[in-house]
């Protein structure tokens, strides 16, 4: 005999010394936690974050010095009716003089009028580095509130930067909590129907629960390396409850199926390790892979993600090939105690073939091909929407009106409406070609005067350094940033205006940002970087799913099937989110588009936990095709896993449905769009379509090239030449 794989001797010695094995996991957990906790979790900001063009813009600004201060409006207006002026004025008098009395704030401005009288604004500059200005503006916020305690008439707020992001970063803490509370409970309400048990229940959310414990730790100590964001551990939650508790499941559901069928303790762990457990490191890996995927975009939001999540599925695949098999040689036969009558005779009627998937079985094992047509035809005709989706960068559009500020913003922006944006333009030449680069500089703001693409009213203003050799131009445009007329004056700037004057200057360097300019750069950036995200991840999961399983055809199919799944979960994103008839059901207001970090993180995301479900059924279905047909073989493996895939998918889907119903349209459409995917996957790719492809292909399946086989199998092969029907 062989040496035992891997995960069976990790599985024997855990069994045997299981204290050891459980003793070493909660020490490695409270390290984690406490090692975070001690270290602290490094946020990234604006400076983590700048490429291409972006950054040279910040490297010259950064240079020269140029430096603006954060800035907070407060906005007074009527609670009702029409707004008494000679009130509001008195009120922002009182305003100026809080805010002038505090150390963190610079300059504030004389109040100003509405255009219609209907609000007065007063602007108030915060004192030092404008990047850590959230960290002082509760100062201000206490002075807005003091002043509106005083004038119960009036609505006195404050809108800014620094306040937005406070509020906003505590909404996303709430949602977090949110998620947080109730995925528990709905993940432990699934798996009690699941096990009928409460122990065998509680197992596999309390692994998955110290699994997410330790991978925040380790991200914040991965933090001061690469930066974390603020979705980093939402997506930790989100993936490690899913992936933590299918692996679990997946241990659990095969010890249970093997002590039914009279095998020891520690019997049924070594059996549930060395298939089950081979299956979850596989899983793990291919997950792993398709996570690391995200670093190919370069960019500091999907590299903490990254780090983020790969933590967790490591996590979660360690405790579940080493503690697991600990706690269920511990407990044995306890682990089914206490039983939950009505429960455990429906868990207990599910385990084993199913008379019900046998029935749904039957299209793709009698008439394969013409399964599988149809059901490739369903998958499709969902994905078609997906050409038609429309990218859009996150912005205050995006934000929910729930939050009170958003409301405070939307009532800034009605009583101040905006004159148009403008786009920045920083300019830095040698040191001995600073006369052509003034004259150059004025060549260029002539030319913005003379188009009619930029605001007349507003000429362009520039802000030389001390040394001449470094400009900012501020050149503005009388529309909205985000319209389609900012993008063509923008386009005009960068391809004719800036290089047609600056770019004659020898050594110059340039680059315009703003807002429309950094919302064009990133929905580009997204779009240029989806593609090599795709190669990376479809070529690093054929090479882990050829090192599995040794099969070429079985890698493929693997992609194949995958790729039509996030196709389809495209296609329905595209449907509920670019359009309005759903915004009443999710509490979302539509923006016409997709986020554009979206279709980056649902692709490598579903790739990756669909391997959980591919892994495991294909690996059922190879235990059977030692002594089966490859019909029967997909029959046999398909009822015997579908109760646990079933299960796992109710898992993930209930709890990515909880993300659809946080506050922020990001996170309902990443919640949406990975429920569904999974749903697909889970139910039209898994019973349907993979058996019907499998069935088709017959012993093609596990055709196995002659520098991957073994020499027992080549010896196998030259020796028996088995003949199967096929379809």
């Amino acid at each position: 005999m062989g040496k035992p794989m891997l995960t069976v001797r990790v599985a024997r010695w855990s069994a045997e010394h299981p204290w050891r094995a459980i003793g070493a996991w909660l020490l490695f957990v409270a390290i984690c936690i406490g090692a975070g906790q001690i270290t602290g979790t490094r946020q990234a900001d604006f400076d983590d974050n700048p490429t291409g063009e972006l950054a040279t813009y910040q490297s010259i600004v950064d240079e020269a010095g140029f430096t603006r201060p954060a800035t907070e409006n407060v906005l007074i207006s009527a609670k009702d009716g029409t707004l008494d002026q000679g009130l509001a004025m008195t009120a922002a008098a009182d305003v100026r003089a809080a805010m002038d009395g505090l150390a963190e704030v610079g300059e504030v401005s004389d109040p100003l009028p509405s255009p219609k009288h209907t609000a007065v604004l007063v602007n108030v500059e915060i004192a030092g580095d404008p990047d850590t200005a959230d960290e002082r503006v509760d100062a201000l916020l206490d002075a807005t509130a003091s002043v509106q305690d005083q004038y119960p008439g009036l609505r006195i707020e404050e809108v800014g930067g620094a306040s937005l992001d406070k509020a906003l970063s505590a909404t996303l803490g709430d949602d977090f909590q949110k998620a947080e509370l109730i995925s528990i409970p709905v993940t432990l309400v699934i798996m009690l129907v699941v096990f009928g048990a409460v122990i065998a229940a509680g197992v596999p959310v309390l692994l998955a629960m110290s699994a997410v414990g330790a991978a925040l730790g380790l991200s914040a100590l991965a933090s001061q390396l690469v930066p974390a964001t603020d979705n980093t551990s939402s997506m930790i939650l989100l993936i490690g409850m899913a992936v933590g508790v299918d692996y679990s499941l997946f241990y659990v559901r095969r010890d249970r199926e093997e002590r039914a069928r009279g095998a020891g303790h520690v019997d049924a762990v070594e059996i549930a390790a060395a298939t089950s457990g081979h299956a979850i490191v596989v899983s793990g890996i291919a997950v792993t892979v398709a996570m690391a995927g995200m670093f190919v975009v370069d960019d500091v939001v999907f590299s903490s993600i990254a780090v983020g999540t790969i933590l967790v599925v490591l996590a979660a695949m360690i405790g579940s090939i080493t503690v697991l098999p600990a706690l269920l040689a511990k407990l044995g036969r306890f682990v089914d105690k206490p039983r939950v009558p009505l429960l455990w005779r429906f868990s207990m009627r599910r385990t084993g073939d199913s008379r019900f998937w046998r029935a749904v079985l039957k299209p793709s094992l009698r008439a394969p091909r013409t399964t599988l047509v149809i059901a490739v035809g369903v998958l499709a005709g969902l994905a078609v929407p997906t050409f038609s989706m429309t990218l859009n960068s996150p912005g205050e559009a995006d934000l929910p009106r729930s939050i009170p500020i958003m409301r405070s913003y939307d009532r800034m922006t009605e009583a101040f409406p905006s004159t148009g944006a403008s786009h920045q333009i920083a300019v830095r030449v040698p040191a001995d070609q600073t006369a052509q680069g003034r004259a150059a500089v004025d060549d260029l703001l002539r030319r913005i005067a003379a188009d009619p693409g930029f605001a007349h009213d507003r000429p362009p203003t520039v802000t030389p350094a001390k040394d001449g050799r470094i400009y900012l131009i501020s050149a503005g445009i009388p529309f909205d940033g985000a319209s389609a007329e900012a993008d063509q004056s923008l386009a005009r700037l960068r391809g004719t205006l800036v290089p047609a004057t600056i770019g004659t200057v020898s050594g110059a360097e340039f680059a315009v940002s703003g807002q429309t300019a950094g919302e064009n750069d990133f929905v580009a950036s997204m779009t240029d970087a989806l593609p090599w995200v795709i190669g990376f991840v479809l070529l690093l999961t054929f090479l882990v799913m050829l090192w599995a399983f040794r099969a070429p055809v079985i890698a493929l199919s693997a992609i194949g099937l995958n790729l039509l799944s996030a196709g389809a979960a495209y296609g329905v994103l595209v449907l509920v989110f670019q359009n309005t008839w759903a915004e009443g059901v999710l509490g979302f207001t539509s923006t016409g588009g997709i986020t554009a970090w979206l279709p980056v993180i649902l692709f490598v995301t579903l790739f990756g936990l669909s391997m959980d479900y591919h892994v495991f059924v294909v690996s059922r279905i190879r235990e059977a095709t030692g002594t089966m047909s490859t019909k029967d073989a997909v029959a046999a493996g398909i009822t015997r896993s579908a109760g646990v895939v079933t299960s796992a998918a109710a898992v993930m889907v209930g709890v990515f449905s909880i993300f659809a119903t946080l506050s922020t349209i990001d996170m309902k459409q990443m919640g949406v769009g990975l429920a569904v995917a999974i749903l697909i996957d889970a139910t039209l790719i898994r019973a349907v379509l993979l058996p019907a492809l499998m069935t088709v292909l017959g012993r093609a399946n596990w055709w196995t090239p002659r520098f991957l086989r073994t020499r027992e199998e080549v010896n196998a092969n030259e020796e028996t030449r088995v003949i199967e029907p096929v379809g």
